[in-house]
């Protein structure tokens, strides 16, 4: 059956089989099999996968099923040759689907496309070094190429690109970060001053009330659960806030401990669930808010100890007068149906909040996906602020990234808007004047392409193709151009939906072995937490024609750039540490970086929110006031289309890692064998009159004239709130409007997406 129920726990044995399955699938040999115990140890590299942190004494087991399942994919012993691109045009590789493309294994050669026979054929490193620079050198401005970013790319590689891309004159620096946390990016500093979460993962250890919204940790971060489980034995509070009531959050059988597994026992984790529709998390959060504030007003009254901080409210923030203003004015019976959580629930989402002394706020991209996310993050953060929950032990601000260094590529520039003050320490420290002007994010790369603006497209690592939205017009953008230039480990779609011309570079992988002059190179990572470590990888290189990403990358900056600027490259490919040693020139929280990244588990950033220091306008931290904006594209559809608009997201399934497709299971969710699913509340089923099983085609409801339409979905009943539905992406990417972007951050809206099903013409 391709669908039932799944009644165990997470983890547990089912985990254990599925890392032996996938090690098998992948011809893991015995060598890179034993590479697994190095796996998020100090010694050792640091998972490709997500952005979790690691224990500041790691034991012998500091991987999750996930993390095998990414690790198996790198250290596989299948190839992608030169022959293998003989054998296959782009035309029959196309027919292929993500998972059968990603299970052909390792690229080990830099190829072009060959348009006359449609093929990729090799072609030597210098060569492709020089047909980049060639092609940059002939556009008529440095704003018509742009420079893509995935969040595996360690600090070096990416400090080095930002470097080198501006150092050629442009900040079109589209990045994976515009896809997901984008809104906590450009939130978060207008109410603590910056963009980061405020907890370590010792705060994990004090905190007695753990809110979890917007995430699924069982698959996209699992690690995360061990945490949780120490929290829910030691007695803390777990409440899970998110539409779909996540396996994961329910029971958690560790792999790591043995009784557990022995007895088959596990342990709960959520004490609470709360089930937002799509898009009602800030009506959610404001009434936690209101009625936070209206026990406060009660407690004034007679007497009792106050609810609110009052001394952190006066000593360190602004502008609460007009959000508590703001919230006694704003309706009940408007926040309750906004969030589709009913008033008695709210109540007692405060009540559990009020009795937290040290409380925790988490949340993924079920939070950041949206038109209003921005304000929903400023809100959470407001939530948090009335009552002191950040800069003290066991509380605080908690974004969970997804990919390893996401965060880190940030910090060390890939940011299409950057601020004044790091260009001017960039121009200080390097000699030439950068780019002040804002470049594009993913979005706008995307428009910019189809409008002619941008000629150029380099990828450092990731699957630009199949991770953004409005995918056939995002294809037909790639094609628009006269380069692409795909760096990557592993063969995906988006090197087939290339430019005019187009190369495939291949790279080494975290977990491979570098040597640079016979010296094994370490790179850096920041998790999500702000902790630095450095990484070393053990396998041996999938071919002895692979370059690093930094080789890469400097190689091109000194083919294209030239004697320009002066700028050391050679230095940096041969040792790393020259590297980082001009970052710390650059950014003052990374002085003695050698030397600090040296000692096991590396060293923390500061960050001034978590020592209440505020970077703001004001020098405190601010309350925004958020108001529940009701002309909104869902509303307007709504009104058209009436009870058949459903309001859909974009999720991955278990056996998934971004777009990259592990296998066809989704076992927590009781999916086997296949990705067109539907997930649907029975209700809404009987009211469509159709049946759990039917075959539907999906369309945006969106207002612009362009038909959007992915067809061949079955209908799987599911505990999801009436109206909203849910399916995988990258298949489902093309329903989601290039237009439909969150205000204040342009992440695209792929959990709140108003679309139509019918039934299927197949049916």
């Amino acid at each position: 059956m391709p669908v039932k129920p799944y009644h165990h726990p997470a983890a547990g044995w089912g985990a254990l089989k599925y890392v032996a399955i996938n090690l098998l699938k992948e011809r893991v040999s015995g060598v890179n099999y034993k590479s697994l115990f190095a796996q998020n140890q100090p010694d050792g590299f640091d998972c490709p996968g997500c952005a979790w942190p690691d224990r500041e004494h790691a034991s012998t087991f500091e991987f999750c099923e996930n993390g095998v399942k990414a690790v198996a994919a790198e250290s596989t012993s299948k190839r992608v040759t030169p022959d293998f691109f003989a054998a296959h045009t782009v035309a029959q590789l196309l027919e292929q689907s993500d998972y059968e493309l990603e299970q052909h294994g390792r690229l080990t050669h830099p190829m072009v496309y060959e348009p006359a026979s449609d093929k990729y054929v090799p072609i030597a490193w210098d060569d492709a070094f020089k047909l980049i620079a060639d092609e940059l050198n002939a556009l008529e401005d440095p704003d018509q190429a742009a420079f893509y970013t995935s969040g595996r790319a360690s600090n070096e590689a990416a400090f080095l690109y930002q470097l080198f891309v501006r150092a050629y004159g442009t900040n079109n620096f589209p990045d994976c970060s515009n896809m997901c946390h984008e809104a906590t990016s450009r939130g978060l500093p207008g109410t603590v001053g910056i963009g980061k979460g405020t907890v370590t993962l010792d705060d994990f250890e004090h905190a007695d009330t753990l809110l979890i919204f917007g995430q699924n940790p069982a698959t996209n971060h699992p690690r995360m659960l061990g945490e949780l489980r120490e929290c829910a034995r030691r007695g803390a509070t777990i409440v899970s806030i998110n539409p779909l009531r996540e396996r994961g959050l329910e029971r958690f059988t560790s792999p790591q401990h043995p009784l557990e597994m022995l007895t088959l026992s596990s342990t709960p984790i959520s004490a609470m669930f709360v089930q937002p529709r799509l898009g009602g998390d800030l009506a959610l959060i404001k009434g936690v808010a209101k009625r936070v504030l209206e026990l406060d007003d009660r407690a004034v009254l007679i007497g009792v100890p106050r609810v609110l901080d009052p001394d952190f409210i006066a000593a360190h923030t602004v502008g609460f007068s007009d959000f508590a203003r703001d919230l006694r004015t704003e309706k009940w019976a408007l926040l309750v149906e906004e969030s589709g959580v009913s008033r008695e629930q709210i109540d007692r989402l405060a009540e559990v909040f009020i009795k937290g002394q040290r409380v925790i706020a988490t949340w993924g991209m079920g939070l950041t996906q949206h038109k209003h996310s921005v304000p929903t993050v400023q809100m959470l953060s407001n939530l948090m602020m009335m009552r002191g929950q950040i800069g003290k032990r066991g509380a605080g601000l908690c974004p969970v990234r997804g990919h390893s260094n996401v965060q880190g590529d940030r910090t060390m520039g890939i940011e299409e808007r950057p601020a004044a003050a790091f260009l001017n320490r960039m121009a200080r420290v390097f000699g030439f004047e950068p780019p002040r002007h804002h470049g594009y994010d993913v979005v706008a790369t995307i428009g910019a392409m189809m409008a002619g603006k941008v000629k150029m497209f380099v990828g450092l690592g990731g699957n630009f193709a199949m991770a953004t939205p409005d995918t056939p017009l995002t294809f037909k953008a790639l094609q628009s151009c006269a380069l692409t230039v795909q760096i990557a480990t592993k063969l995906n779609r988006g090197h087939l939906i290339h430019g005019r011309k187009a190369l495939i570079l291949p790279t080494l992988g975290r977990t491979e072995i570098d040597l640079q002059n016979g010296v094994p190179q370490g790179v850096t990572v920041e998790d999500s937490m702000s902790m630095v470590h450095i990484s070393y990888g053990l396998n041996k290189p999938a071919s002895p024609a692979l370059l690093s990403e930094i080789a890469i990358v400097s190689r091109m900056a000194e083919a294209t750039l030239g004697r320009r600027h002066k700028l050391k490259w050679q230095a940096y490919r041969d040792d790393y540490a020259v590297i980082r040693d001009d970052i710390e020139k650059v950014f003052d929280d990374f002085y003695d970086y050698n030397a600090r990244v040296a000692k096991p588990g590396g060293f923390h950033l500061k960050v001034a929110s978590r020592e209440r220091e505020w970077a703001t306008e004001s020098g405190k931290a601010q309350f925004v006031p958020q108001k529940i904006v009701l002309d909104t594209p869902i509303r307007r559809a709504r009104a058209k289309h009436g009870q058949r608009l459903l309001v859909m997201m974009t999720t991955r399934s278990h056996d998934q890692y971004n777009t990259t497709i592990y296998a066809m299971d989704d076992r927590y969710r009781g999916v086997f064998g296949m990705r067109r699913v539907i997930f649907i509340n029975q209700q809404d089923i009987d009211m469509l009159g159709m049946k759990a099983g039917d075959w539907v085609d999906v369309e945006s409801a969106w207002d612009d004239g362009v038909e959007r339409r992915a067809g061949g979905f079955m209908l799987v009943a599911y505990d999801i709130p009436r109206g909203c539905i849910g399916a995988y992406y990258p298949e489902t990417n093309p329903l989601v409007p290039l237009g439909s972007v969150a205000d204040g951050a342009g992440t695209p809206t792929s959990k709140s997406i108003p679309v139509l099903l019918s039934l299927a013409a197949a049916s």
